[in-house]
């Protein structure tokens, strides 16, 4: 096994990090392009997401004193994020800028918010710059104060100038705004954070979680059209499992119940393919196979009682069906064939994270 990952993150230092150093790397702009060919020309830019600059931010940050430049980069990225994206009337942060750099979706959604916190604790971590901590703080006050609905939970959307746009909670911005503060209490004692971070798992507990399979659904419970996806089950079960102030919590007991169903509906027994999206019925609705969703759950069995046969096998999976020489498959169909060449800048952080889980276990 230890053979094994050592030529994984080999893979991950020789190939994937300079992709993103040379023909990701839009110098003009000093921001990534949002994803790269299966030649590595990059994909004719649509628009740049503050959420992909995030991402990248955190991804030379966790390189800083193993990559050569990762330091430089982390701080062009920085830069970036408040030059280009920062919404300087209004406060936070735009979705997304136009090719030319000017906004484009105005919006201010949780998801990105969750990332550019993430992203700052970990770069703050590393190299403690007082104005990177202040962008931190920042984002925690846009948090609190705008997105925040009083009951534990936060908005997934907002209008420009922070009015309603009745968008309601959803769980994958609230997962990564979990994971944000989790970043956050890593590097420093918040006790407002660490409030606010139980008070969401204590409400994604009463609003999210099915009450019969225990497995947590993408939008509150009796939404129309609900679902779960494995691969935020594995996730989710990864934060909370790994978190000394989470774990044994009531949304830690729920996923920690729902894991061995999640794995039967969820996991081909064969390849070890996760599955995208399942109705409660186990049905598949959608049967894409994404990398995320496979290096979520190698990284959460590694918190598995008694499972170095399983993250053995799920390791190869990962390296046989989804890396390769030149990069990454992003996408598998049901039947297993490559259904996405292309390579969105936003992956390096699920490998990084894997990877990071990895170390730990194998310690």
């Amino acid at each position: 096994m230890t053979a094994l990952f050592a030529s994984v993150q080999q893979h991950f230092q020789d190939v994937i990090v300079p992709l993103w150093q040379g023909p990701g790397w839009n110098a003009d702009m000093a921001l990534p392009y949002e994803a790269l060919d299966a030649g590595h020309q990059p994909l004719p830019p649509q628009r740049y997401r503050a959420m992909a600059c995030a991402r990248q931010l955190y991804l030379f940050s966790s390189l800083i004193g193993q990559v050569p430049a990762a330091e430089e980069r982390a701080a062009a990225l920085f830069r970036s994020l408040q030059q280009h994206f920062h919404d300087a009337e209004h406060g936070g942060w735009f979705y997304s800028i136009d090719p030319q750099g000017a906004p484009l979706d105005q919006r201010k959604d949780l998801y990105t918010h969750a990332f550019i916190l993430f992203a700052c604790a970990h770069y703050w971590g590393k190299v403690r710059e007082p104005l990177v901590e202040s962008v931190l703080n920042a984002t925690l006050e846009v948090l609190a104060q705008r997105f925040a609905t009083g009951d534990g939970l936060y908005e997934a959307s907002l209008d420009r100038d922070w009015s309603s746009l009745d968008s309601g909670p959803l769980q994958n911005p609230l997962m990564h705004l979990a994971e944000a503060f989790l970043a956050t209490l890593s590097v420093r004692e918040d006790i407002a954070v660490q409030r606010a971070l139980v008070e969401l798992c204590t409400a994604m507990q009463k609003r999210f979680i099915d009450p019969h399979h225990s497995v947590l659904m993408e939008k509150p419970l009796g939404a129309v059209d609900n679902w779960f996806e494995p691969g935020h089950q594995f996730e989710w079960y990864f934060l909370l499992e790994s978190s000394p102030l989470l774990h044994g919590s009531k949304l830690h007991a729920s996923l920690e119940r729902a894991f061995v169903l999640t794995e039967q509906l969820g996991v081909d027994p064969q390849t070890g393919a996760v599955t995208a999206m399942l109705d409660l019925n186990g049905s598949a609705k959608d049967a894409t196979q994404r990398i995320w969703a496979q290096a979520e759950y190698l990284r959460a069995l590694t918190l598995r009682p008694n499972s170095e046969g399983s993250v053995q096998r799920q390791l190869q999976a990962l390296q046989q069906r989804f890396l390769h020489a030149r990069g990454w498959y992003e996408c598998r169909d049901e039947q297993g064939e490559v259904s996405r060449k292309d390579m969105p800048s936003t992956t390096p952080y699920h490998l990084a994270t894997c990877y990071r889980g990895l170390v730990d276990y194998l310690g």
